[in-house]
């Protein structure tokens, strides 16, 4: 049973194959994306909590208020609440989806 297999079998190269020297991971890239999307739809929830903290309660008519922007820091005095925004009693509007940070005073 010691017969030589043909040559069709030999493996003719033995050297070393370093082909894998470069590899990319597109894993680590999509995590960064999917923590962004949960710190934002954190933040909005953290937002809404606030302003419905300062409608909760009493009726309340007037709500002294900073409300920090995109554009910037504002003292309103806030009358009412939408779904998407909030009504100052200057009749200004203000996107709930603009506003960053609200405080009340």
């Amino acid at each position: 049973m010691n017969k030589k297999l043909p040559n069709v079998f030999a493996n003719k190269n033995a050297s070393v194959v370093n082909n894998n020297l470069e590899t990319y991971y597109s894993s680590t890239n999509n995590q960064v994306n999917k923590n962004n999307v949960i710190n934002d739809n954190i933040k909005s929830i953290i937002i809404k909590k606030k302003i419905n903290d300062l409608f909760s309660g009493n009726f309340i008519y007037k709500v002294n208020a900073i409300v920090t922007t995109k554009d910037g820091d504002k003292e309103v005095v806030l009358i009412a609440k939408n779904n998407d925004s909030l009504l100052t009693i200057k009749n200004e509007s203000i996107k709930i989806s603009d506003i960053i940070d609200i405080k009340k005073i």
